[in-house]
Formats: C-alpha cells, sequence, structure tokens
C-alpha cells in the first residue's frame, strides 16, 4: 500500500484529499505543521508528498508533488526548480493528481541527475527513438535571454506551457525546445495546426476515427493525441479552435483519455501539450469565444515570444 503525506495548511483540503487517497486505497497521514511532517518523514517511508507551495517540504529525499492556488509563471517555476515532479493547481483535479501520484510512485526521481533526459512519468519506454535536437534560439538580447532561461527551467517539468506571440516571433521554435529539454525528449513530437483544419474535422484531427463512423472514414486512423503518446503534442494557433473542439480537447486533458470520433471506447493517453497562440486569450474569453477553464488547462505557464522590434539590438 502506496503511502502519501499532505502537507496543506488548510484542513478541508487536507480532509479532502485523505478521504479520496484513503477511498482509492492509499494509506495518508496529513498535517500544516512542517516539522511535525519532517519528523513523519523520519519515522515513515513515504513514497510521495502533497505539499501546499506556502509550506517547507521536508529535506528527506522523497519526492513531492506541489499544490497551488496560483497559477503564475514565478509560482510554477519556483515549485519545479525546487524539485517537484508535477504542479498542481487548486482546486485540485482528483483524476489528473491521482495519475500525477501513480507516474511518481511507479517513476521515483533518480538521485543523481542523469547525463541526458531520461523518459518521463508514464512515457512509454519501447520507443528508440534518438532525444530531440531543437534549433538554437539566436539572440543576446535581455528579452530573448529571459525567454532562454525560463524555457530551460520549464522544459524538464510536466507542466503545459501556453507560447504567445506574434506570428513569425518563433512560437514553433520555443515548442520544440520545451520538448528537446524535457524528460520526453526520446518521445514523439507531433504538431497540429488548429487555425488551419476545418472546424468540422478537428474532431478526427485530433482524436482520430473509426472506419466507417462517417463517409469518407474508409479506414481506422490514429489522431494526434495518440501519435503523440509518449511525448509532447504541439497546438499551434489554439485560439482559433471551435467552442465544440475546445470541449472535447478540456476532457482530454482533465481525464488523459480520449475517445475516436465513432467509437464508444475511452483510450489513454500520455500527453504533455504545449499550446501557442497568437490571440489575446483573456479577451477571447470576454468575448465569448474561448472556454475560460480550457485557457487555465493550457496556461499553467506562459511564455511570451517578443517581436523582433521589442529586441532590435538582435537583428544583426
Amino acid at each position: 500500500m502506496a503511502k502519501v503525506l499532505i502537507l496543506d495548511q488548510s484542513k478541508s483540503v487536507r480532509n479532502i484529499l485523505r478521504e479520496r487517497l484513503e477511498y482509492e486505497g492509499f494509506s495518508t497521514e496529513a498535517t500544516e505543521n512542517e516539522k511535525e511532517a519532517s519528523d513523519m518523514c523520519a519515522k515513515i517511508p513515504f513514497d510521495v508528498i502533497l505539499s501546499d507551495t506556502a509550506c517547507k517540504v521536508p529535506d528527506a529525499g522523497i519526492p513531492f508533488i506541489a499544490l497551488s492556488t496560483e497559477t503564475s509563471i514565478d509560482s510554477a517555476v519556483r515549485a519545479v526548480r525546487n524539485g517537484a515532479q508535477d504542479f498542481l493547481t487548486k482546486p485540485i483535479d482528483m483524476n489528473h493528481l491521482l495519475q500525477s501520484i501513480q507516474r511518481t510512485i511507479e517513476n521515483p526521481p533518480a538521485v543523481a541527475a542523469p547525463a541526458a533526459p531520461t523518459a518521463a512519468p508514464g512515457v512509454r519506454r519501447n520507443r528508440r527513438a534518438r532525444p530531440a535536437q531543437a534549433e538554437p534560439i539566436i539572440g543576446d538580447s535581455p528579452e530573448i535571454d529571459r525567454v532562454r532561461r525560463l524555457i530551460d527551467r520549464v522544459a524538464p517539468s510536466e507542466a503545459r506551457v501556453l507560447i504567445t506571440g506574434e506570428n513569425g516571433t518563433g512560437k514553433e521554435l520555443v515548442a520544440r525546445r520545451l520538448h528537446a529539454g524535457s524528460a520526453r525528449a526520446a518521445g514523439p513530437f507531433v504538431e497540429v495546426n488548429c487555425a488551419a483544419i476545418p472546424s468540422e474535422l478537428i474532431e478526427s484531427e485530433l482524436f482520430g476515427h473509426e472506419r466507417g463512423a462517417f463517409t469518407s472514414a474508409i479506414k481506422q486512423r490514429k489522431g494526434k493525441f495518440e501519435q503523440a503518446d509518449g511525448g509532447t503534442l504541439f497546438m499551434d494557433e489554439i485560439g482559433d479552435m471551435s467552442p465544440a473542439a475546445q470541449a472535447k480537447v478540456l476532457r482530454a486533458l482533465q481525464e488523459r483519455r480520449i475517445s475516436r470520433v465513432g467509437s464508444d471506447k475511452d483510450i489513454e493517453v500520455d500527453v504533455r501539450v504545449v499550446a501557442a497562440t497568437n490571440k489575446d486569450l483573456r479577451e477571447e474569453i470576454r468575448r465569448g469565444n474561448f472556454r475560460e477553464d480550457l485557457y487555465h488547462r493550457i496556461g499553467v505557464i506562459v511564455v511570451r515570444v517578443p517581436a523582433l522590434r521589442e529586441h532590435a539590438a538582435d537583428i544583426p
């Protein structure tokens, strides 16, 4: 029976997490006191710690998952830099949490840092692809240096990333560098341009279809989510996606499973989604064109890529 320590200052959060985790078969302990948590770790061989980012995690060599009410870049990057295996925002999606705990327990972090990225938790290990190599991001200006440093700090985590910027600023380049610097680098990098696919075909493109699902479906086809299993799915121009497709993508991110068009069978997928847009998604939310809940799912960390006019010193 896996043992989980819950470290959170909120009694209601501790009680909710304990009740659900014990129902799922975990053994749990909970506290709001960091010293008490440290004492518990000295006596009990916990498999994972769930810790609010406002608390100090005991230095006991136990992998931990960070929980936070914040969705800012700083809080996510700080958690990753401090060694968190995952970063989840409150209110906690229990399905996501359970999957994160399972991945952490099955694939605990190595004590010493590996020379090259290893397979991410949950990533299929039968792939023999060589680790991805990303083109360098050219520029010496402070603006580009900030982008590079943020990418390098965020890439090793499993956090979803939203890349914003005008057309031509290099959003795909950023996405490829995130993939290459992640533990999924040996897995596939699959790209889909949401603006280039007609709304009536986007569902089939993302989730695949069964033979006979519609008139031209003459054979079974895997969608982009399945193709990216064990790797990264880059959803370019996600702001142009139809409301119906947004709802399907939200479900896939929440439950980590999809169903092909024409099928009632769920398929589990292990995909890190990196999205990009040239639109102001908050303005699109205000206009009713984009789902706010999907925005918070894809934008755990936001990387803004500046236009060249903002770092003109790099033109030479």
